[in-house]
């Protein structure tokens, strides 16, 4: 067998000491360890096949450069992954493994993946949720440092990042009323989910600022899924009085409201132009014409999470941070001036 090369070999290739080589490796020594004996010493490693010792490392840092993910469906959801692959690519850069633990949101099951991760040493824990939600932090996770990745504590005492709900709903409604509409209706879920509960506000809202009515221009559905969403949208789309615009809760809802429109010889945008949330790439964007549609920033609450993870372990003091990740929208050809 090949003999794994040691830290003794890298510092005789790069012809340094092996107290330079490993504060080379090692991003230390400050001044004293010049720019071309780093890239010297990197080059030797690299050409050795050198990996340092994490174990022996661990126990000087007293860290295993390990970060434990523990998501509720999160793998499993398309569009929620993206929250993976944003906490695997930000742990990556700052030379952590990311250790993921999906369940099914069993409260049982979560704190038997959260004690695995403990066993192991992981230097903190993301709790992720595949929506947007309010939880309580698991009791076992004790002194272990947690940040919450969409979701958040009632109280504010962990860290989170959760998307800007509010504003990604004034977005798409200001595309509307941009383009000169005012009678604006909405098709939602009557699921209890924060998503819902501040996208219905923020559109009541803007609607009563036009002097409407909004309960006029509501309809609520059971599951925001497509065939729920087409035949509320058809109550809505034939009443006489009927909107120009509607704003669906989510994605699949307005594939809903676009079958009706056909159905009723109604076609978007001319006759109604529709705006949506979530942005799913194999929704929005295929969907004829394109869906104008606020995004879901699950890629970057990924990356929030664990940025805001590593300063929190670098600085066990600082408070807990709530934050809200913009919600940017996707402009396509959905909307147009009402006629």
């Amino acid at each position: 067998m090949t003999k794994q090369p040691r830290l003794a070999d890298v510092a005789k290739a790069a012809g340094v000491s092996t107290a330079t080589a490993s504060m080379a490796l090692n991003e230390t020594g400050g001044r004293r360890i010049g720019p071309e004996t780093r890239e010297r010493v990197r080059a030797a490693a690299a050409e050795l096949g050198y990996r340092p010792n994490t174990v022996a490392r661990g126990l000087r840092t007293r860290r295993t450069q390990m970060i434990g993910f523990v998501g509720d469906d999160v793998a499993t959801t398309p569009f929620a992954g993206q929250m993976i692959r944003g906490a695997h690519d930000a742990a990556r850069e700052a030379g952590f493994l990311l250790l993921m633990i999906d369940t099914s949101g069993d409260k049982a099951e979560t704190e038997e993946a959260i004690g695995a991760l403990q066993e192991r040493q992981i230097d903190g824990i993301l709790l992720a949720t595949m929506y947007h939600q309010v939880v309580e932090v698991p009791a076992v996770i004790g002194s272990t440092p947690c940040v919450l990745l969409d979701a958040r504590t009632a109280d504010g005492s962990a860290s989170s990042v959760v998307p800007d709900e509010r504003g990604g709903t004034l977005g798409v409604l200001a595309e509307l009323t941009g383009a000169g509409h005012t009678r604006i209706g909405h098709i939602t879920t009557t699921e209890d989910v924060e998503a819902r509960a501040i996208r219905l506000a923020t559109w009541r809202e803007r609607v009563a600022a036009n002097g409407l009515d909004p309960d006029d221009l509501l309809i609520e559905i059971d599951q925001a899924t497509t065939r729920p969403a087409h035949e509320g949208a058809l109550r809505l789309l034939s009443r006489p009085d009927r909107p120009t615009a509607v704003f669906c809760f989510n994605d699949r809802v307005a594939m809903g409201v676009y079958r009706a429109a056909a159905e009723l010889g109604l076609s978007v945008p001319e006759d109604l132009s529709v705006v949506s949330y979530d942005d799913q790439e194999l929704i929005a964007p295929e969907l004829q014409p394109g869906l104008t549609s606020a995004a879901l920033p699950h890629y970057q609450m990924g990356r929030w999470a664990v940025v805001e993870l590593l300063r929190r372990l670098d600085d066990p003091e600082t408070a807990p941070v709530q934050h809200l990740m913009p919600c940017p929208v996707a402009k396509r050809d959905s909307v147009s001036p009402p006629r």
